[in-house]
């Protein structure tokens, strides 16, 4: 590798996003000079980021070398995985590759965006579509996952093969298309993998995750056991396979759907473009379904992560056209996703103080994941039988521990990352070579900028602590106002002490100070917040408008 880390004949990896967390995964493949990348997703911010809903891997490392990129190859639909395409894709300009499913999800967003002439899509099929680009030679290999087209990634290099897994499972009735078999894995496995690249996320669970098949089953006898009931499953709108067996539910006890939520409209629209859900029911409108009897309808719904704008939500407020009762059925056929626990107790608590049952994938089987868990990993080691595993898409106890379970099954060599680290698999021993700057990016309302820049900061400081403003006129007298300070009764008594404190450290100041405008703001900064912190405890963000001396 050169000094500016263009790849050499060598063969390097480096994850900007998605190793040492669960989202936003974004990797990257060097070799004889060029790189490759493999997804290019995002995360949701949570209470981490205020004001910020999306949440990018800084990209500055590849931006700097995008001559050097050839493309960018997308392994599924998942927002984790392609949701940052329209905001970036357009500014690396390389072509992006995709499986039917995925491309035409990402022609839409790149459309909502106005860049879908600005991008170059090229279109693989899913069935072990192949192409060349650069030193690379990529196959997409079907494997299950919670979305239609769900892929891995062949990559065969100048240095060996890689076997990048995307997020995946084994599943045996996985409902939605055909997942490469065991036999062609293991015959992978024996013309030689160089590096299995795996997916992390359920490594502690001990038992196989579970076929979508058996959720069929679940799902009806819970539908069946609430006859005469207004029936509402919330579920992954990116789940196809669930959508298709929610359908089949519907048919065979009799109810016909109602779909609410945009997200579930879409992913209908865009699988039933690409031949899924072709005997799906047409569903009703929502004056329709509140008219039919309460036994006779299914309601598919988004909001299942207790996202506060979603229907489920509005549905718990009764804010939305479609209305559940006492006795009515919430089937959560979903899971929690780390960090959501609050936001979905909250959803969770208003149905329940409606007296409306709900029903989750702990008391009956209604979902399974879609990532593997010990036995399905160990089953794929066995098959493939790489020379060295690379963990990804995981916090790093769960990419610590499935080094441990490879170890443990025998493959040779273990590189356990995290984002930042560039790593040399070949040729010679594998490991960490180099750190490069890897960091968050947020979109702050529409501007894209650091994650811990000053605005965040600033914003996390004033929801804390509040802000005090102090507006000094030409004879430097103070008028003031907060926000966020808790002195409702106080109030009066805090401004008249703090424009008294103000006053005082004015007029301490002597000479030039006196004209400075500098030294003018801060003697009334701290004499403000210091009155602040006598009379509430918090130390707020003060503001001081100094007129021009």
């Amino acid at each position: 590798m050169k000094k500016d880390f263009t790849p050499e004949d060598e063969l390097l990896f480096l994850a900007l996003g998605g190793s040492g967390e669960i989202g936003m995964n974004v990797n990257l493949y060097g070799c004889q000079g060029r790189w490759l990348m493999v997804d290019l997703g995002m995360t949701f911010s949570g209470d981490q980021y205020p004001g910020v809903d999306l949440v990018f891997a800084d990209l500055e490392f590849i931006e700097e070398r995008s001559k050097q990129l050839d493309a960018i190859v997308l392994t599924h639909a998942h927002e984790d995985h392609i949701g940052a395409v329209p905001y970036f894709a357009a500014d690396l300009g390389v072509p992006i590759y995709a499986t039917p499913f995925t491309a035409d999800l990402v022609r839409r967003k790149l459309s909502e965006a106005g860049l879908v002439d600005e991008v170059e899509l090229h279109v693989i099929p899913d069935d072990h579509g192949s192409f060349e680009v650069g030193p690379f030679e990529i196959t997409y290999l079907p494997l299950a996952h919670s979305i239609a087209e769900g892929n891995a990634l062949l990559i065969d290099t100048p240095h060996g093969r890689i076997f990048h897994t995307g997020d995946w499972k084994l599943d045996e009735d996985p409902i939605i298309g055909e997942p490469t078999t065991e036999a062609e894995l293991t015959e992978i496995g024996d013309e030689g993998v160089l590096a299995l690249v795996c997916d992390s996320t359920n490594v502690f669970n001990p038992a196989p995750s579970g076929s979508e098949g058996a959720v069929h089953k679940g799902l009806l006898e819970e539908v069946q056991r609430h006859a005469g009931k207004r029936v509402l499953v919330t579920t992954f709108a990116s789940n196809v396979a669930r959508l298709q067996t929610l359908g089949d539910v519907a048919r065979e006890t009799g109810r016909q759907v109602c779909v609410a939520g945009r997200s579930l409209d879409r992913i209908i629209e865009v699988a039933q473009d690409n031949g899924y859900l072709e005997d799906f029911p047409e569903p009703v409108d929502f004056d329709t379904a509140m008219g039919l009897p309460r036994g006779e309808i299914l309601i598919l719904a988004t909001g299942g992560q207790g996202e506060p704008r979603a229907a489920l939500a509005r549905v718990a407020e009764e804010n939305h056209p479609i209305e559940l009762v006492s006795g009515d059925v919430v089937l959560f056929s979903s899971r929690q996703i780390p960090g959501n626990e609050l936001s979905i107790g909250i959803v969770q608590n208003k149905l329940a103080a409606r007296g409306i049952t709900m029903v989750t994938d702990r008391q009956s089987m209604i979902h399974v994941s879609g990532h593997p868990g010990r036995p399905e990993l160990e089953a794929l080691y066995g098959w493939l039988r790489p020379e060295i595993l690379v963990p990804v898409h995981g916090e790093m106890r769960h990419m610590q521990e499935q080094g441990r379970v490879g170890e443990a099954s025998g493959i040779p060599e273990q590189v356990v990352q995290q984002n930042g680290d560039l790593v040399r698999l070949a040729p010679g021993a594998p490991g960490k070579i180099a750190e490069v700057k890897a960091g968050r990016l947020v979109l702050d309302g529409d501007i894209i900028v650091p994650a811990n820049g000053e605005a965040i900061a600033m914003r996390r400081r004033i929801m804390r602590e509040g802000v005090v403003i102090v507006a000094l006129d030409g004879d430097l007298n103070p008028r003031i106002d907060s926000l966020g300070l808790p002195l409702d009764e106080d109030y009066e008594s805090f401004v008249a002490e703090a424009v008294s404190d103000i006053r005082t450290a004015i007029g301490k100041l002597r000479g030039a100070d006196r004209r400075n405008e500098a030294s003018v703001h801060e003697a009334a900064r701290l004499a403000a917040r210091r009155a602040a912190q006598r009379w509430s405890g918090k130390r707020p963000q003060v503001r001081v408008i100094v007129p021009n001396l």
